[in-house]
């Protein structure tokens, strides 16, 4: 994950796009529904920017893990949630399943949220199965991610494009399409042209 280490790992935040993506990221963690007590998988935490709003739906009593293989990024997740206890950083691949089972502790959670990640992995599916081994029966999910943005956000399609090539997402993967297949109850909302695309439901 050399892309995600050192410079740009410290100045993520400031190139993260937040006015734009924030808004997808926002609604996901609203959709779950988490409630005080929780456990909470985030996966592709990155800098933590799920963080803070998970660990406050959860509250003390919870957990929220944040799962990444670049330990570049973890680190400044890491000053980010610097005195929330709640809150625990696992390096590593979401592909992997013994890294997953790891991430959980012997648990099992009761959400997982993705955003803006699994588009950057390969096998969104190896990913998938992986993650779901560690969700409760019931669990709530939720996959934030980017498509090309059509209609009257058409023009800003280009730009798209380039910068999920420059961050290493395919942006025509939806990976979405791979997790609702295993939901019930999905829900499913496309902001600025269909470019941010949140997808929440229940494993079955």
């Amino acid at each position: 994950m050399e892309r995600y280490g050192g410079l740009v790992a410290r100045g993520y935040d400031l190139l993260s796009g937040e006015p734009l993506y924030g808004v997808g990221r926002r609604l996901a963690v609203t959709a779950l529904g988490l409630r005080p007590g929780e456990r909470v998988l985030d996966i592709g935490c990155g800098t933590g920017l799920n963080l803070p709003l998970l660990a406050d739906a959860v509250g003390p009593d919870g957990a929220v893990v944040g799962l990444d293989r670049s330990g570049a990024m973890l680190a400044a997740a890491r000053t980010k949630m610097s005195g929330r206890p709640s809150v625990h950083l696992v390096e590593g691949d979401a592909a992997d399943p013994a890294t997953v089972v790891t991430a959980a502790e012997n648990g099992s959670f009761d959400a997982v949220i993705c955003t803006y990640t699994l588009s950057l992995m390969p096998d969104v599916k190896a990913a998938w199965d992986a993650i779901g081994d560690v969700l409760r029966p019931g669990a709530r999910v939720a996959v934030v991610d980017m498509a090309r943005p059509t209609g009257r956000w058409a023009w800003a399609s280009p730009v798209a494009r380039l910068a999920c090539r420059l961050g290493g997402a395919d942006i025509d993967a939806h990976p979405w399409e791979t997790v609702e297949r295993d939901l019930t109850s999905v829900r499913s909302w496309s902001r600025f042209g269909g470019h941010v695309q949140v997808r929440v439901g229940v494993r079955r």
